[in-house]
């Protein structure tokens, strides 16, 4: 029952965590948000940003609302969590590290994900245009420039994904 418990939480929390992370990642790289994923992610959002928004102010390009709405989730999610597993919350540095490795890991994930189906929509619709591959272009984009100018593509393919995908999952390898 309680792995079960343990299950559910963690899953959808984890879920939510993606789509603020989205949001954020969206406004980065400014996405269009006139897409309708983009508005399914801002409602998805408004409830936990715009109370926030109201107390924090943006800083230059950053939102310092959907930081923080990022942070307080994983807060709740990792004592959420511990509650659960062990019955108590750890002390103030365990979780400090629990959640700056939990965020690190969050974004790392999205990436992966993002990547993932960018490469694969780019395959499945092939000059046809999609409201999410619109949204993952503009996310992943800047993650896969840099390997886009030192790996050529071979007959037309675009491995850039791949080796973005393989640094990614060393990078997950070495934080855990």
């Amino acid at each position: 029952m309680r792995s079960a418990l343990y299950f559910i939480v963690e899953m959808l929390v984890s879920l939510y965590q993606i789509v603020l992370l989205l949001r954020l990642l969206m406004q980065l790289t400014r996405a269009d948000f006139r897409n309708p994923v983009a508005r399914a992610i801002v409602k998805l959002t408004d409830g936990v940003i715009l109370p926030l928004r109201r107390l924090l102010p943006p800083l230059r390009f950053i939102d310092t609302a959907s930081v923080v709405a990022i942070v307080l989730v994983t807060i709740a999610k990792i004592c959420l969590l511990q509650l659960i597993s062990i019955g108590l919350v750890p002390g103030a540095a365990v979780t400090a590290i629990l959640i700056a490795r939990d965020i690190v890991d969050l974004v790392l994930r999205t990436y992966l994900y993002s990547l993932i189906l960018h490469a694969i929509l780019s395959f499945v619709a092939q000059g046809n245009y999609s409201p999410a591959q619109s949204i993952l272009a503009s996310i992943c984009n800047p993650v896969l420039k840099p390997f886009r100018k030192y790996i050529p593509s071979v007959a037309g393919l675009d491995l850039s994904p791949l080796w973005a995908c393989i640094a990614i999952q060393a990078l997950r390898i070495v934080i855990a």
